[in-house]
C-alpha cells in the first residue's frame, strides 16, 4: 500500500514538473481575457472624459470622489496603459498594482451596494433582497413585451435579465490580477521573460 501511494505521489510530482515548461501558457490566457476588459473602460471613460469627471466628483449620483479630475485621469491611463502592457507582457506584475487598485475602487465605491451577482438571478445561492425581488419585474417586463411587441424577435439574440451590477464581475477581473500579480508574463510569452533573460545574459 506504501508503495502504491509513493507511486501516485511520483507521478503527480512528475506531472506537475513537467507542467511547468507551460506555465506562461496560463498567464498569456489571463493577459488575452483581461486586455479587451480594460481597454473598453478605459475607452468608454476617454471619449466621455467630461462625463466621467462629473461622475467621478459628484456625490449624489456618482462616486462622490475628491480630485475626480486627477482620479478619472488615473483611472483612464491604468486601463489604457495597462491593456497595451498586458498585450506586450511588459511590467505585467508592476502594471497589475494599480488596476487592482482601481478594482477595488469599483467593487467598494459602485458595486458593494448591490451585492454579488452581476446578472440577477433570484435562483442563484447569493441572491439578496434586490435580486430576489427583480424576478416580479422582469416577469412583468416580459407580459408588456409579449403583448404589445414581437417579443420572438427582441429575444432573438438572448433571453431579457436585470443587470444587478454586484461585485461579481470586479471580483473575477480582482483574482485574475492577482494570479499575475504572482505569475508574471509568463515564460516565453511576455516581453518581461526575453527582457530578464537579456539582463541575466549581459551579466554573465
Amino acid at each position: 500500500m506504501k508503495n502504491l501511494i509513493y507511486s501516485l505521489h511520483k507521478r503527480y510530482q512528475n506531472l506537475g514538473s513537467n507542467l511547468n515548461y507551460f506555465d506562461g501558457i496560463a498567464s498569456l490566457a489571463l493577459r488575452l481575457y483581461l486586455i479587451p476588459i480594460f481597454w473598453m473602460a478605459g475607452q468608454n471613460k476617454l471619449q466621455h472624459f467630461n462625463d466621467t469627471v462629473e461622475w467621478f466628483g459628484n456625490s449624489e449620483w456618482g462616486l462622490g470622489l475628491p480630485f475626480p479630475l486627477v482620479m478619472a485621469s488615473l483611472a483612464i491611463s491604468a486601463e489604457l496603459g495597462g491593456a497595451v502592457l498586458l498585450a506586450l507582457g511588459l511590467a505585467t506584475r508592476l502594471i497589475c498594482i494599480p488596476l487592482i487598485i482601481t478594482m477595488l475602487v469599483a467593487i467598494f465605491t459602485v458595486h458593494i451596494q448591490n451585492g454579488w451577482q452581476a446578472i440577477a438571478d433570484p435562483h442563484a445561492p447569493f441572491a439578496n433582497m434586490q435580486v430576489i425581488e427583480s424576478a416580479e419585474k422582469l416577469e412583468k417586463a416580459r407580459e408588456i413585451l409579449s403583448t404589445y411587441g414581437n417579443y420572438d424577435w427582441l429575444t432573438s439574440s438572448g433571453s431579457f435579465v436585470i443587470l444587478n451590477n454586484g461585485v461579481e464581475f470586479a471580483v473575477t477581473y480582482l483574482v485574475m490580477l492577482g494570479a499575475l500579480l504572482v505569475l508574471g508574463g509568463g515564460r516565453y510569452v511576455s516581453c518581461d521573460y526575453w527582457i530578464s533573460r537579456k539582463v541575466i545574459k549581459s551579466k554573465r
